[in-house]
């Protein structure tokens, strides 16, 4: 049995029993790395937070609602959001120096990207709705 196994995983063959799920937190953690690797990577490569970040979003919300685990479905739309206040506020450049500068430049930052936040936290929700409704379905035909 050891032996197959370790042909099929040389082989490159087809991964055997359920997919890898993440907990409430690890998709958190999952979510706000994610995040501030994109937007690091997109200020990197073009000074700033702009389509990269806000695509590497979606990519990060999509991702964490298929991977949480099914006790844990709201965590994937909650992290999102999260993750990306706290990317924005992390990487935004403030304006006027002390706290209210911060906070002006998170608000502001939000502000303008409102789009991605929404599309990928929408993106998140209606997966995670599905999921759910999935599971339910399964369950009840079971029963």
């Amino acid at each position: 049995m050891l032996a197959r196994l370790r042909r099929r995983v040389q082989a490159g063959g087809p991964r055997t029993g359920p997919p890898t799920r993440l907990t409430g937190i690890g998709t958190g953690v999952f979510a706000v790395l994610g995040t501030l690797a994109f937007g690091l990577l997109d200020q990197f490569l073009f000074g700033g937070l702009g389509t990269l970040f806000g695509l590497g979003f979606v990519l990060v919300c999509f991702q964490a609602a298929v991977r949480v685990r099914l006790a844990d479905l709201p965590a994937a739309p909650i992290s999102g959001p999260i993750a990306f206040a706290v990317t924005v506020g992390l990487l935004a450049p403030a304006q006027v120096p002390g706290v209210v500068g911060q906070v002006l430049a998170l608000c502001s930052g939000l502000a303008m990207r409102a789009g991605w936040l929404f599309g990928g936290t929408g993106l998140a929700a209606l997966i995670v709705v599905a999921r759910f409704v999935a599971q339910r379905r399964i369950r009840r035909n079971r029963g």
